[in-house]
């Protein structure tokens, strides 16, 4: 994986620790990514589209959202639906990356269209081969129009 093209990724996620996992899992498989941390529901928005501090971001949009549910100002589940119903933002993969195993948790995220639901492991190891291996899935193997990269 030595070749690889930056990618970016946007990862929304309050937690220090759980971002600081996250980060160390995608580096430790060798992906040449831009991780973007943001910690709020409202920051995502703000950062996909281009809103406040990142009015004057890269034109170039993340080829991943790892979004966590449960966030402060506003939850993963209404930045899904905001970002789905968005012509520009509606094609960018969203994989939820929570601690919620609840039934109606998964069911509404899969209504609201996100692309993959992953409940955060408890282990280390564990939590690092499964954000790797959705890494590796959703940034390299996987396919996405242009006009979103």
């Amino acid at each position: 994986m030595s070749n690889l093209q930056p990618v970016s990724i946007l990862l929304a996620e309050d937690s220090p620790t759980d971002a600081e996992m996250t980060m160390r899992a995608l580096k430790k498989i060798g992906l040449t990514n831009e991780v973007v941390w943001v910690k709020d529901g409202q920051e995502v928005l703000d950062y996909i589209f281009r809103v406040g501090d990142y009015a004057n971001r890269s034109k170039k949009e993340p080829k991943l959202i790892l979004l966590d549910l449960k966030m402060p100002k506003i939850d993963g589940i209404e930045v899904l639906q905001r970002l789905k119903a968005s012509d520009t933002a509606k094609m960018i993969p969203i994989v939820m990356l929570t601690s919620s195993a609840e039934e109606q948790d998964i069911v509404r995220s899969y209504a609201l269209g996100v692309n993959s639901y992953l409940v955060k492991p408890v282990e280390f190891d564990k939590f690092v081969e499964e954000v790797s291996k959705v890494g590796c899935y959703w940034t390299i193997l996987n396919k996405i129009p242009e006009f979103t990269q």
